[in-house]
């Protein structure tokens, strides 16, 4: 038993030897560990610096078309509390992207678990430091995913005229923004046609775990459009830019249009003008020179000058004339004398 023991303490020392030597200061210099170091520090630098929510800075925004846009997040009980800080921070980077104001943008957040709440409606904030702070204080809710509770509260809720949407007359775009990565516990398909039906434009926006099925049935038309996923939340943020080419690159223009000359967008449509020197046609689109009538001035000398020629010409005409008759009586009065030869 004694050689048993004996053994096991010699190789307990054989394997804590280069550990010992490996950080005695004697050992300092060894290129290996310097190497290793060196490889350890530089993935170090490489990392990209923790993202923290800062309501006071804002980044340059995009003239973007007017929008009611309510998101909808889910912080159940998967969602940890880091990544629901992520979560945070996507929400303020799309704020920033966002034109926001009264007559531009209105934001709201619905935050739901089990049970739903309303951070803040559309007409609470209409600049981006007051919104980014209302965003830095929502807390999870931490049960449940009721995704179609959460829609249908959206739109029988956020989305009202009380709560600051803009009248249907207006025809100001509305977007619904969902983010969960789970799946529902409740019907989502019924409601989200409902939503759709009402004139919401829904994007869905899946993590992680999400059900791709329900994402589907909860999304708009076309489904590549509006129906995004990240294998974490770490790299959320990584939409915003292309959430910033959907919602601030859009140009009627560009998408599309029938106008001959010129076309000029117009919130979210467009309407044609026409080059200089034409005007547009009743059909607003085609467009045609316009018809330049001609004003001729005249110069009063030049006038009294043509007026004294035609006096003159018509004088000479008549001495001319008189002339003629002259000699045509003088030819008739010789036909006559020969006559009676």
């Amino acid at each position: 038993m004694m050689k048993t023991l004996l053994w096991s303490l010699l190789c307990c020392a054989a394997l804590l030897l280069p550990d010992a030597r490996a950080t005695h200061p004697l050992n300092a210099g060894d290129p290996r560990l310097i190497s290793a170091q060196s490889y350890a520090q530089t993935r170090l630098n490489g990392r990209p610096p923790i993202r923290t929510l800062n309501p006071e800075k804002t980044d340059s925004q995009c003239m973007s078309r007017p929008l009611d846009l309510v998101f909808i997040i889910d912080s159940s009980r998967s969602v940890r509390p880091g990544e629901f800080e992520k979560v945070k921070i996507f929400l303020a980077d799309m704020v920033d992207t966002l034109d926001v104001g009264a007559e531009a943008t209105r934001v709201a957040v619905v935050n739901y678990a089990s049970t739903v709440k309303i951070e803040f409606v559309l007409k609470n904030y209409f600049n981006k430091p007051d919104m980014k702070k209302a965003i830095t204080r929502i807390e999870p809710l931490a049960a449940g995913t009721m995704t179609g509770l959460a829609i249908k509260t959206a739109m029988n809720e956020a989305f009202t005229e009380e709560s600051g949407a803009r009248p249907r007359s207006r025809k100001i775009t509305k977007v619904a923004i969902i983010v969960t990565d789970g799946r529902p516990q409740d019907q989502v398909e019924e409601v989200s046609a409902v939503a759709r039906a009402s004139g919401i434009e829904i994007y869905a926006v899946g993590v992680d775990r999400a059900d791709m099925r329900s994402l589907q049935q909860m999304a708009s038309i076309p489904l590549e459009d509006h129906v995004f996923y990240v294998e974490t939340y770490g790299v959320i943020e990584k939409l915003t830019s292309k959430f910033r080419e959907t919602l601030c690159g859009l140009d009627p223009c560009s998408i599309g249009n029938d106008c001959e000359h010129i076309c000029v967008n117009s919130n979210a449509s467009y309407y044609c003008q026409c080059r200089i020197g034409y005007i547009l046609n009743t059909d607003k689109k085609t467009c045609s020179m316009k018809q330049v009538r001609a004003v001729v001035v005249e110069d009063p000398c030049k006038c009294e000058a043509r007026l004294m020629f035609a006096k003159q010409t018509q004088a000479a005409l008549q001495q001319l004339t008189a002339k003629l008759a002259d000699v045509s009586g003088r030819i008739e009065r010789l036909e006559n004398m020969v006559g009676h030869i």
